[in-house]
């Protein structure tokens, strides 16, 4: 039987502070490199940080001709302009799949711990330009809120919630898979993120729908939804000749995945679902970025959305960067 301390089984509290340093390392930059699953068209929707006006001052040689507020300029007979100041208090959500579909792996980790793992990663990074961090884990049975704060101890809140519900896995502990708890913890994340939110569903998507197409199209709307795809290999490449065992949390069942049958169904139960999610890519024009759990989620992260920008000189300039765009 594996112990709470089971690496790659499960996650600790230890385990998701650790990776505070490899957060730094992955970049959320408006403008991704070329092999970049966010280049192109994604990056130009990605909002990034608005800008909250600051106030009217008079026309000074240099200033951009396209911030000159014609109506004061007309009424007080001298040009004047708006100014604008960076806005600094976007909020990141991140929504964490920790049902008993997760808890699945066959070389690395389980999804559920690259799940935790992509989580506390992108929390670091939240928390290290200065935005505020919250998120929603799910289980099959409940769900936890963590408030948007900009705070360590709330990026610990976070953690702590999520080995809460990572710890909780397993056989006989009395779960019952619950894909619909995926729309409901969907649900709590649209009723948040009212606008200009970025919004990181880190899911394997089981029991994803037509209502979580909408849920999910809604959102992005007026935030911006970034999907982590997370999957395992041996889920959509099956061996010639093997077993399997598959639960539900209470009753287990041996799969042979080396009789034709068998393989056909789950290879096309598992293509259908991964090919629904992709494509929302093109339907809802929100990056599908897959994980896998077969790989060390710090380096997938880093080529999937670029890595931070090397300085040049001690004086040299460095791009601003924004949370998710």
């Amino acid at each position: 039987m594996t112990s709470a301390n089971s690496p790659g089984v499960y996650v600790s509290l230890d385990d998701l502070i650790a990776l505070e340093y490899r957060g730094r390392k992955v970049s959320f930059l408006p403008r991704q490199p070329v092999h970049s699953l966010l280049s192109g068209r994604f990056a130009s929707r990605m909002r990034g940080r608005g800008l909250n006006f600051e106030e009217i001052r008079d026309y000074r040689a240099g200033d951009d001709v396209r911030s000159i507020d014609w109506k004061v300029t007309a009424r007080l007979q001298k040009p004047h302009i708006r100014v604008f100041n960076e806005e600094r208090d976007r909020q990141t959500i991140l929504v964490v799949d920790q049902r008993l579909s997760m808890f699945f792996g066959s070389r690395l980790a389980m999804k559920s711990v690259t799940a935790a793992q992509a989580a506390a990663i992108g929390a670091w990074r939240v928390l290290g330009v200065g935005d505020r961090i919250g998120a929603i884990i799910f289980g099959d049975r409940d769900l936890v809120e963590v408030n948007p704060r900009r705070s360590r101890a709330n990026v610990l809140q976070i953690f702590s919630a999520i080995v809460a519900q990572n710890q909780a896995l397993g056989v006989g502990r009395g779960l019952v898979s619950a894909p619909a708890m995926l729309n409901t913890a969907l649900e709590h994340a649209l009723r948040r993120a009212l606008h200009d939110t970025v919004v990181v569903i880190i899911s394997d998507f089981d029991g994803a729908d037509d209502a979580t197409r909408k849920k999910i199209g809604a959102m992005a709307l007026h935030n911006d939804v970034v999907a982590l795809l997370v999957h395992d290999p041996l889920q959509s490449d099956l061996p010639p000749s093997a077993s399997m065992t598959v639960t539900d949390g209470e009753l287990q069942i041996r799969l042979d995945v080396g009789r034709g049958s068998v393989r056909k169904n789950i290879s096309q139960a598992t293509e259908e679902r991964l090919k629904g999610v992709f494509a929302w890519t093109h339907e809802l024009g929100i990056p599908v970025l897959p994980l896998s759990a077969a790989e060390d989620t710090a380096m997938q992260l880093r080529r999937l959305l670029g890595a931070m920008p090397a300085r040049h000189g001690r004086g040299g300039s460095h791009r601003t960067e924004a949370t998710l765009g």
